[in-house]
């Protein structure tokens, strides 16, 4: 049976509580994805949640940070929980004009793999936030996915 690793928590005590995706995302949509990720990836529930709901923080961090050119980027799995999300374009839409402005966060991916430390300096961006985040899906560092620096793109 798979556990949660520890979270990683906001630097700052004074940031306030630790944050989660699943007070931002509607109970229904985050079953549906859920069960998208446990069809097409051999997840259980536990780790399908997981993943998802490191996408979500990934994206709404992106979001706030949208023209900052801070060069985020996801864990190779934490990129799997964002491509589900992403793939629902409806529902992305919706999450877009929420918490984008209106604005569409574009997936503007590169071919070639980065090794440069974003990805564990995308996991403390998104702690910073106050979201929690499950450092052991930000571990695969070496292997990080490659999204466009671009101020209107991820």
């Amino acid at each position: 049976m798979a556990t949660a690793a520890a979270p990683l928590q906001a630097p700052d005590p004074t940031t306030g509580p630790v944050r989660s995706v699943r007070d931002v995302v509607p109970a229904d949509l985050w079953e549906k994805q859920v069960g998208l990720l446990m069809r097409d990836y051999p997840y259980d529930s536990i780790m399908a949640a997981r993943v998802l709901g490191q996408g979500y923080a990934y994206l709404l961090t992106a979001m706030k940070h949208r023209g900052e050119s801070l060069g985020l980027a996801p864990s190779t799995l934490v990129d799997i929980g964002v491509h589900t999300i992403i793939l629902d374009t409806v529902a992305y839409a919706e999450l877009c004009n929420k918490h984008n402005n209106g604005h569409f966060l574009h997936h503007v991916p590169k071919v070639e793999f980065k090794n440069d430390g974003s990805v564990m300096k995308t996991a403390h961006r998104i702690a910073g936030d106050g979201w929690e985040v499950d450092l052991s899906l930000w571990t695969d560092a070496a292997n990080c996915g490659p999204c466009h620096p671009g101020n209107d793109s991820h």
